[in-house]
């Protein structure tokens, strides 16, 4: 059908209106966002793990082998995309850790989503050093809350880890606690801060108990003269791991993440499996 020249001009003048219609339907479409502009409420799928801690869980090189800290063992049980960042060192409390400057470097690497470990008690339990030790609900608390603020202030999950019991056993055989009231000013806090935490110390004693003083040889850094050339003269080490107590308490460790379903659902893997002790490595140096 031929089209008149009114007809035409008709059309044309309609033609920016159509266009301007169907350029504010899609600008109004929603646009997906980016993972990385998400939320926090959607967990992320990767990430880091962070520990500050004491040497209980800390990195230990080869010539301390075969001494191993549960941060050594951790990644074993942690699904892909996860890795550990363990920043724990040997002899620091929640003061000391702090004062040196050592918590800095974790909050400008941490980020959205990620976790950060908190394990002290051990060196705060020394109140007669005034660099590393603290009272229970006053300076402990204090300094922890510092953990805990400046993973939040960047996004990341603070989670508390009560400290791990030493191999202590009394004359019947049972286990007792050594920590003092610092495990319970840690839940305490946790309570308060509405914060994750994971209660080793309570899961270790119950743990040693079962294990009772002979079990527990296998878990702590005891080694017959001659068992290891590190240690020619032999060790009797009730505070410190073998690489079997390393992956023992790291199971601990991811057990109760689960729970908190940290990092995320799934995020945990091997949590009942038996873990060769040759998970553990350690760097030259």
């Amino acid at each position: 059908m031929p089209v008149s020249r009114r007809q035409a001009a008709a059309a044309l003048a309609a033609l920016p209106l159509t266009l301007a219609a169907a350029g504010a339907a899609q600008a109004a479409a929603p646009v997906p966002a980016p993972a990385s502009a998400r939320g926090p409420g959607r967990p992320r799928r990767e990430g880091t793990v962070f520990i500050a801690g004491d040497s209980t869980a800390a990195p230990k090189t080869a010539a301390a082998a075969p001494e191993a800290g549960w941060g050594m063992a951790l990644p074993v049980f942690l699904g892909h995309g996860w890795t550990v960042a363990n920043h724990a060192v040997n002899g620091r409390s929640s003061k000391s850790f702090h004062d040196e400057g050592r918590l800095a470097p974790i909050l400008e690497a941490i980020r959205p989503g990620d976790l950060l470990l908190v394990q002290f008690g051990h060196n705060d339990e020394k109140t007669g050093d005034p660099a590393r030790g603290t009272d229970p609900y006053t300076t402990y608390q204090d300094y922890l809350r510092r953990y805990l603020d400046g993973a939040r202030a960047r996004g990341a999950r603070p989670v508390l880890i009560t400290p791990v019991e030493r191999r202590r056993f009394d004359a019947d055989g049972r286990a007792r606690p050594t920590h003092g009231e610092y495990p319970e000013a840690m839940r305490a806090l946790a309570a308060a801060e509405d914060v994750p935490l994971v209660d080793v110390q309570a899961a270790s004693l119950a743990e040693w108990d079962r294990l009772g003083p002979g079990g527990t040889l296998e878990i702590f850094l005891h080694l017959a003269p001659g068992e290891h050339p590190n240690h020619p003269e032999g060790k009797q080490d009730n505070t410190h791991f073998r690489p079997h107590g390393a992956v023992e308490v790291a199971r601990m460790v991811a057990r109760g993440l689960k729970e908190r379903r940290l990092p995320h659902p799934g995020a945990l893997r091997r949590l009942d499996d038996a873990v060769p002790e040759g998970v553990v490595t350690w760097p030259a140096g």
